[in-house]
């Protein structure tokens, strides 16, 4: 008889975890406290728009790719490479950079801005990638049995990356360009991972490997869920269930094993093993009661911002906008240190705008745009109170129609506004934090929390929130550890 596994959460994590689960035998159950599967990588239909909610763009490929072939399966979901990548307007010079893998190109853009660019990008991109080859396989790519394994896995990084561990990705930027346009579109990526430039570590400067060489970034064909509906797809083909609307609020243990999760009705989930996809730290606190993990012991981790998010419908086209764009004030680096110690008014802050129909002409009617606004903020635990949605939210808009030139408020048919309260309350992210704990040093690899249980050895944990970490290639690389510990349990 096939070995029951429940999986408490139908994020990306559950959903890869599940298939390859099912792939290798398993009888696999979903919970998922929502209505659809997901997660933060979800979907919201309105007015005839068809809106991502969370993560907007696709990259490392590869990593898909051998989650496909893991799996026996072709990649359900189809996507293709953009050119430009991004592009970034600066609000003091009214500029706008269009970013391109191709450096030449890209370089042209800096002819009067910032001497030698060329020569200075590609010093900078050797650097990212040795960054990259020395430590992905090493550090990102091994499931650390311990915390002692992970400790030995960074000794066996090459040492001469050791002055990268005194600097923040600031000023690792900053040692190869002189001009602010420079280190502000590099230093971009470190808002990827939750948090600023200035507090974001210099080792993680190697994305911009994978941004501008190794891969680039991608748009999946009809929407990022595209990605959750296909996978959806071939997990009912293996007969896998899900239990909808289910939240887990309790459990019960027996000889040292959890027996069962208990959901909001009642009812008991059975099973041989647990695969956890809800928040790894905030699940061990809220629901196996671990005081490790108190509200109190949460509180004092380094989490990151929250993101107050715009989803809108506008009637008429947008063609001054590429699909991914960032728009910067003039209070860069100011708004980036203060965002967290000092919420105060949000004036032409930093903020990132997908028009998702500009690829994907199906997610919006005849002659309109969707579009998603994301303005990163306080999250709740600096700024509990979101009265002022409306205006911030309007001020964002009206930044954002000065500059492409157009009042677009005028022309809205659908508005739709998620602040860190929704995202707390949707997704049991802790504090409405978008992207969970701060990626710092002591947070990162074998210092997040552990993707095995402390408790019970049936307990597995896969998602965002353990190793590796966060974004949607990490949350697959993690899948396959946590299936790697449930077929080891099993093999003991």
């Amino acid at each position: 008889m096939a070995k029951r596994i429940c999986i408490a959460g139908a994020g990306l994590g559950g959903l890869a975890a599940a298939l390859r689960l099912v792939k290798k035998g398993y009888d696999v159950t979903i919970l998922e406290k929502n209505p659809n599967a997901g997660g933060r990588l979800n979907q919201i239909k309105k007015d005839g728009f068809t809106f991502d909610t969370g993560p907007s763009f696709f990259s490392m490929t590869y990593e898909f790719d051998e989650f496909a072939r893991d799996c026996g399966i072709t990649l359900p979901f189809k996507f293709i490479e953009l050119d430009p990548l991004y592009t970034v307007n600066f609000l003091q010079n009214g500029k706008t950079y269009r970013i391109y893998k191709d450096i030449s190109r890209f370089a042209a853009q800096f002819k009067d801005v910032e001497t030698g660019f060329e020569h200075k990008m590609k010093r900078y991109l050797e650097k990212s990638r040795q960054l990259f080859e020395d430590t992905y396989h090493v550090v990102i790519k091994t499931n650390h049995g311990s915390l002692f394994d992970y400790l030995m896995a960074l000794s066996r990084v090459n040492p001469k990356h050791l002055p990268i561990v005194f600097s923040n990705f600031w000023q690792h930027v900053s040692r190869y360009f002189s001009s602010d346009d420079a280190r502000q579109i590099i230093s971009l990526v470190a808002f990827f991972l939750g948090r600023t430039p200035f507090d974001t570590h210099a080792v993680y400067s190697l994305l911009s490997h994978t941004e501008f060489v190794h891969n680039g970034y991608y748009n999946v064909e009809g929407g990022m869920y595209r990605i959750v509906e296909t996978l959806v797809e071939e997990l009912k083909k293996g007969k896998v269930r899900f239990a909808f609307n289910t939240e887990i609020t309790g459990y019960h243990e027996n000889a040292g094993l959890l027996s069962d999760l208990t959901d909001h009705q009642g009812k008991n989930w059975e099973a041989d093993a647990f695969v956890i996809n809800a928040d790894a730290a905030l699940f061990r606190g809220m629901i196996f009661n671990r005081p490790a993990f108190s509200t109190e012991k949460l509180d004092r981790m380094e989490w990151t911002m929250g993101s107050l998010t715009i989803y809108l419908g506008i009637k008429g086209k947008i063609p001054q906008a590429e699909h991914h764009n960032y728009y910067l004030g003039k209070n860069y680096k100011d708004y980036a240190k203060k965002i967290l110690i000092n919420p105060g008014k949000l004036e032409k802050p930093y903020y990132y705008v997908n028009v998702l129909s500009k690829l994907n002409p199906g997610c919006a009617p005849p002659g309109c745009e969707s579009i998603f606004i994301v303005c990163p903020v306080p999250h709740l635990g600096y700024k509990k109170n979101w009265d002022d949605v409306d205006l911030v939210a309007d001020s964002i808009i009206a930044d954002f129609s000065a500059r492409i030139n157009r009042n677009i408020s005028k022309d809205i048919i659908s508005k739709t506004v998620y602040t860190p309260v929704d995202w707390q309350n949707k997704f049991n992210l802790f504090r409405g934090s978008g992207f969970g704990l701060s990626p710092k040093m002591m947070q990162t690899g074998g210092f997040r929390p552990r993707n095995h249980d402390e408790r019970y050895r049936n307990v597995f944990y896969a998602g965002a929130s353990t190793i590796p970490g966060t974004g949607l290639p990490m949350v697959i690389i993690s899948s396959k550890f946590a299936v790697e510990r449930v077929e080891k349990y099993f093999a003991a």
